[in-house]
């Protein structure tokens, strides 16, 4: 009996080890650095699709096209000029609205933009600057809601700058610019 509880514990503090931990991002903007880690646990879909856009650089050089103060910052689909054209940039196609998985639209935390459609995200992305429960899957209006697959671990200072910028009709009057956004190296 003993040892089948010992053999047992020694199972489950093998498997917790074994697990991996979840990808960090570094995402360097024209007013500061802002490091995130992803949920690939509870929006592997998401963090997979987010993953393949860093790894094609596709974010280098885009803007945060969106800001709302008291709300979010969006961005990943436009560079400079190209949002007065309405030229976004070219995307993969859309993925499965993963909102069913518990986490919440609260300050700091990453989710998917997408359009009234629910499986329609792509690349863009945006960081919740308050906690946004209208988002969230049971409060949302069509009551599909905006997966949440990440959070702000250092830089909520610079999102808190980029919230603050002059705007017009929400989009920012000088560029805040995301000159990268890499896989932070594993320690």
């Amino acid at each position: 009996m003993r040892q089948a509880i010992w053999g047992l514990l020694f199972l489950s503090l093998s498997a917790c080890g074994s697990s991996t931990p979840n990808p960090v991002v570094v995402m360097d903007t024209s007013m500061g650095t802002i490091k995130a880690e992803l949920y690939q646990d509870q929006a592997p879909t998401t963090v997979k699709n987010f993953l393949r856009y860093v790894d094609d650089e596709h974010y280098d050089g885009t803007i945060f096209h969106r800001v709302i103060a008291n709300f979010m910052i969006q961005g990943g689909g436009f560079e400079p000029g190209a949002l007065i054209k309405g030229e976004e940039k070219q995307t993969r196609g859309a993925i499965r609205n993963e909102s069913t998985n518990g986490l919440l639209n609260v300050r700091g935390t990453l989710a998917m933009a997408r359009t009234d459609r629910p499986d329609s995200a792509t690349s863009q992305f945006f960081v919740n600057v308050k906690d946004n429960d209208f988002l969230n899957r049971a409060r949302a209006k069509d009551r599909f809601g905006y997966c949440v697959f990440g959070r702000v671990t250092e830089g909520m200072d610079v999102v808190d700058k980029i919230r603050n910028v002059a705007t017009r009709d929400d989009v920012p009057k000088e560029d805040v610019i995301i000159k990268s956004i890499r896989r932070a190296e594993a320690k």
